[in-house]
């Protein structure tokens, strides 16, 4: 199967199609707004939270440049199941869901790419459950910080990574603050991470997630 290429799917949609030009904090769509548009992400980083009927949030995705996301829709979802909020100012391309229809109907083989493709994150969203609810938070926080360093994915590790706060990370691994920052120290104590213009992340870190 050829390399899934969502420059292809710009390049083909001609109508319905917005560039969004995001500051940081702005929302662009809210849980139970209805879903009438699918989003790709050609830079910047967009949050997507979950809120209780207790009124408590939990951050399920930090999503990076090369990310779709609003695409339930295009299964009968008839609304948004959590809140998308830009965390670092974005470039966002929004297509409409008529749109994205039209042209996931007329292009079989593009279709079965964008399915592959969507496919693969919902793997990685299966895995993020069973680690929330089978790992300590220590684990948890390990397995977050490589991930976004790209450990285990084709190419190289990308040792510096993206800047995120400690709140964010305890509200994706769900846990407190004090706890991150407690595990954190930890990590940087052991030589498995360090600050230099960025938080590097050592593949050593691994043997956090791979032993008890």
């Amino acid at each position: 199967m050829a390399t899934f290429n969502p420059q292809n799917l710009l390049n083909q949609v001609s109508n319905g199609k917005t560039t969004l030009i995001s500051p940081k904090k702005q929302v662009l769509f809210s849980q139970g707004d209805p879903t009438d548009a699918v989003f790709y992400i050609q830079a910047g980083k967009v949050k997507l939270t979950v809120l209780s009927p207790q009124r408590k949030e939990a951050v399920i995705a930090i999503l990076e440049p090369g990310s779709f996301f609003g695409e339930g829709g295009l299964a009968g979802q008839p609304v948004h199941m959590a809140t998308a909020t830009v965390v670092e100012d974005a470039r966002i391309v929004r297509i409409d869901k008529s749109s994205m229809r039209r042209l996931l109907h007329d292009d079989h083989p593009f279709s079965a790419l964008f399915m592959s493709h969507m496919l693969a994150r919902n793997v990685r969203i299966q895995e993020d459950l069973v680690d929330q609810l089978f790992n300590s938070s220590e684990k948890r926080l390990a397995r977050i910080l490589l991930l976004m360093a790209h450990f285990g994915e084709d190419g190289t590790p990308a040792e510096v990574i993206p800047k995120i706060s400690q709140e964010t990370l305890a509200e994706m691994i769900g846990t407190t603050r004090s706890r991150v920052s407690f595990f954190m120290n930890r990590f940087k104590k052991n030589g498995l991470i360090h600050y230099e213009s960025g938080l590097h992340v050592h593949r050593s870190l691994l043997n956090i997630v791979l032993h008890n």
